[in-house]
């Protein structure tokens, strides 16, 4: 089962755009990244993997985790790479790292989507994706970046079918300073961002 289900983390140095004042933020973006790693790291039924164009992510990984450097692409580009660069699975899902206190349970539901379509998505608010989950290979129509306005407006104008692009519930991404207010300090999880956000 673990081979067939894959949760990669990607990290791109957008990571640290909602470093807050006063806060490195390179460290911040290792921080959010270590988050989203554990978060997935600790699922069951799934093989965990880091996708990263940002170096050094090798440090935040149980031994055995894949760690697969890509280059630092944007939209479309950086989904299709990602998705590529995956060293195994049939069904994926491509979790951004800026959301590091994301429920568990909602990766859940996105593979519990792939049961009746190709591509689905957890929309972020404000705009984007927070995670896009697919069966493999990645399909070539799915043109959409998980910082587009849309994405799901744009992979259901862009799929063959009706039905083919699915969605689980949505979450939030911490994209700039102001964000920092959407973590939820009665969440479980997210300690390496709550530990360097508090000290």
């Amino acid at each position: 089962m673990t081979e067939d289900r894959v949760v990669a983390v990607l990290v791109t140095p957008s990571a640290a755009d909602a470093a807050p004042p006063g806060v490195d933020a390179a460290t911040f973006l290792t921080a959010v990244a270590e988050d989203a790693y554990e978060l997935v790291a600790g699922l069951d039924f799934v093989s965990p993997v880091v996708v990263s164009s940002v170096p050094g992510m090798e440090e935040i990984v149980w031994p055995g985790t894949p760690v697969v450097r890509i280059p630092d692409l944007s939209g479309v580009a950086l989904v299709q790479a990602a998705f590529a660069a995956l060293p195994h699975g049939e069904q994926a899902v491509l979790l951004s790292a800026d959301a590091p206190d994301l429920p568990p349970l909602l990766i859940g539901k996105l593979f519990r989507e792939l049961g009746r379509a190709r591509i689905a998505v957890c929309p972020a608010a404000g705009g984007g994706a927070v995670a896009l989950a697919a069966h493999l290979p990645y399909p070539a129509w799915a043109e959409a970046g998980l910082d587009d306005p849309d994405p799901v407006t744009a992979l259901r104008a862009s799929a063959p079918g009706r039905r083919m692009v699915a969605t689980g519930p949505g979450w939030h991404r911490l994209r700039t300073p102001a964000d920092i207010g959407l973590l939820d300090p009665g969440l479980e999880g997210w300690d390496n961002t709550r530990a360097l956000l508090s000290a």
